[in-house]
């Protein structure tokens, strides 16, 4: 059955990868955003499909549309960006959601909430199961986001119980890919981009600390499926990569399939509050969804990486000063 869908963030890395999917489908997609982190580039390619719009527009404002389903991705997600002006992520998170679930409120549409792993914070459990309830610092500098997340799934899930809105709640964990912004300050933009160039890699720390990394295709194809789920499944849901790698394996391995020269150094302390592990527990994934993640980290890399070495690094702008 044809949707009209509306997509928040899509021009972002993994909205524009979801708008794809959605406009590949047949479906009717409005992809919405303010490119503050975004490219126009990674939707260039869809706007003459009759089935794609865009409309240029910050989620803190209301947005008044017609729509069957809403995927809300808009929110800066790299430590350098949402800690940029920390007030406006806030701001993002919680005026968002509440003008998004207005809307869904009013057109009683479907809505699925992209909400992080960072809901748990620094875990002092191990893998991070939903019924995990985290380790927050809630006066801290990664606060804005963490919290922020954290506010947008309360009033996800009371909105559901005092005005029935239909919800779907997911938890994402790092994710990689193509289109991923070369200047987000992620470690797998950081590292490959220094690869790339010859640099030397740097460590925050002394690279022990480990992360789970999901390439963009298997991510999407869990949000598509918890958004066909069941209405009596609205989450919240860990969708990521169980698979556990320190920063140093990780910064290996880039060197290794990039053939660079590039040597690992440990340049800087670890930023406060930052997660020492992060692994999900996916076996709600499995058990409701039937997913779980098909492409391995070095497969992953390898196609990352193809698409760093064919854009020009030096048409992208880094969003904020603090990369």
């Amino acid at each position: 059955m044809l949707k009209r869908i509306l997509v928040t963030g899509g021009a972002g890395f993994l909205g524009s990868h979801l708008c794809d999917r959605l406009v590949a489908a047949g479906q009717d997609v409005v992809c919405v955003d303010n490119f503050f982190t975004s490219q126009k580039s990674n939707i260039d390619h869809l706007l003459d499909f009759h089935n794609f719009e865009l409309i240029r527009h910050d989620v803190t404002h209301p947005l008044w549309l017609e729509v069957d389903e809403i995927y809300n991705l808009a929110c800066p997600a790299a430590p350098g960006h949402y800690q940029y002006n920390p007030i406006k992520t806030t701001k993002t998170s919680v005026m968002g959601a509440i003008n998004l679930l207005g809307l869904a409120k009013r057109v009683r549409a479907k809505i699925l909430h992209a909400s992080t792993s960072e809901v748990y914070g620094d875990p002092d459990v191990h893998p991070q199961p939903e019924s995990y309830r985290g380790n927050v610092n809630p006066i801290g500098p990664r606060a804005c986001y963490d919290e922020g997340k954290r506010a947008a799934e309360t009033l996800m899930f009371d909105y559901h119980r005092q005005n029935k809105v239909n919800i779907r709640v997911v938890r994402i964990f790092n994710t990689y890919g193509p289109r991923m912004h070369p200047y987000d300050g992620r470690v797998v933009s950081n590292f490959i981009r220094q690869a790339l160039r010859g640099e030397d890699i740097t460590l925050y720390g002394d690279g022990s600390q480990t992360r789970s990394f999901c390439y963009v295709d298997d991510l999407v194809d869990g949000m598509l499926r918890m958004m066909s789920a069941g209405d009596d499944f609205p989450g919240p849901v860990n969708l990521g990569n169980p698979d556990e790698f320190t920063i140093r394996e990780l910064a290996q391995q880039v060197i290794e399939l990039t053939g660079s020269r590039s040597k690992i150094i440990e340049a800087r302390p670890l930023p406060e509050d930052d997660p020492v592990q992060r692994q999900p527990d996916i076996t709600l994934a499995r058990q409701k969804l039937d997913w779980e993640p098909a492409v391995k980290l070095r497969n992953g890399l390898a196609k990352t990486i193809e698409w760093f070495r064919s854009v020009d690094l030096s048409t992208f702008r880094a969003p904020t000063p603090n990369y």
